[in-house]
């Protein structure tokens, strides 16, 4: 089976407390955009077996192990030793999503190889049940089997579809520095006055008023993540007529929401002059595209 996966955004994202055992609570909303991994999952032989493609530009800053330290492995034998059966299967991972950038793209590859190999062995899980299963893998796993647009709180296991805020256009960036999340958590822990972002001003406006979503935009990391890259892309996306334009996630990944296609592939096109991953993208409803 051959599937693309999305990546995520976070078109919000606050850090509301931290839990005795370290976990901390967020408040968010989540959203695919058409930035895809693709993995190819066949039943086999001969244990877990995975294998990695990343395009050049990736390479360097990228690292991805390509055995049981990748997250892809995990899930498949989680799957199998929670559906009770002997299998061994090879999982090869077709990069489209930068790592490190704050964009799910180790979690998104989990719920992809959870829901190949559910239907290649016979679906045994619904949606919900490969969420739970999702959800010990990483926080941010569950989420890709709802998809879309979604409100995410607790410690990623709180998710509640929103209204679709797909179609929208983005110019997706990232240089080659990264940030580790729990570096960037440490950090946040370390603020003193943080200013939050209005998560649930986002919700409502997602509700009633979508095309003026952007004005609640916000990130706590901003404040926590300093790296110049981030500032530059983000000075560079506004400079180019960009909306909103803001870092995703705890990593280093900067989105510039457009409401003109032309003047985003313009923007998309310099960035990638200057050296930076650089993709016009849209919003996306589902997490999943089957290709065979």
């Amino acid at each position: 089976m051959k599937i693309l996966t999305a990546a995520k955004i976070n078109l919000s994202l606050d850090v509301t407390g931290r839990l005795d055992n370290g976990y901390h609570l967020i408040e968010s909303v989540f959203q695919t955009v058409g930035i895809y991994d693709e993995i190819t999952v066949d039943l086999a032989e001969n244990g877990i077996n995975i294998s990695c493609e990343l395009p050049e530009s990736f390479a360097k800053s990228d690292p991805i192990p390509c055995d049981e330290r990748n997250i892809a492995y995990k899930a498949a034998k989680l799957l199998f030793e929670t559906a009770g059966i002997t299998s061994d299967c090879r999982i090869h991972i077709k990069k489209g999503i930068p790592s490190q950038a704050g964009m799910g793209g180790g979690s998104t590859d989990a719920a992809a190889v959870l829901y190949c190999l559910n239907k290649l062995t016979g679906e045994r899980f619904n949606s919900a049940e490969l969420a739970v299963m999702g959800k010990k893998l990483g926080a941010d796993v569950p989420f890709f089997f709802t998809g879309g647009t979604a409100y995410v709180g607790g410690i990623g296991e709180e998710i509640a579809s929103l209204p679709e805020w797909s179609g929208r256009t983005l110019v997706i960036a990232k240089g080659t520095e990264g940030v580790s999340t729990g570096e960037a958590y440490a950090r946040i822990d370390a603020l003193s006055e943080p200013l939050h972002p209005d998560t649930q001003g986002l919700v409502q406006a997602i509700k009633v008023s979508p095309d003026e979503a952007h004005c609640f935009f916000g990130n706590l990391f901003e404040q926590a993540v300093q790296l110049e890259e981030v500032f530059s892309l983000k000075r560079s996306m506004l400079a180019e007529g960009a909306a909103s334009a803001l870092i995703t996630g705890s990593g280093s990944a900067v989105f510039g929401y457009f409401t003109d296609t032309e003047a985003a592939e313009k923007c998309a096109a310099k960035l990638s002059e200057q050296g930076y991953f650089a993709q016009v993208c849209e919003t996306v409803s589902n997490s999943f595209i089957t290709i065979r």
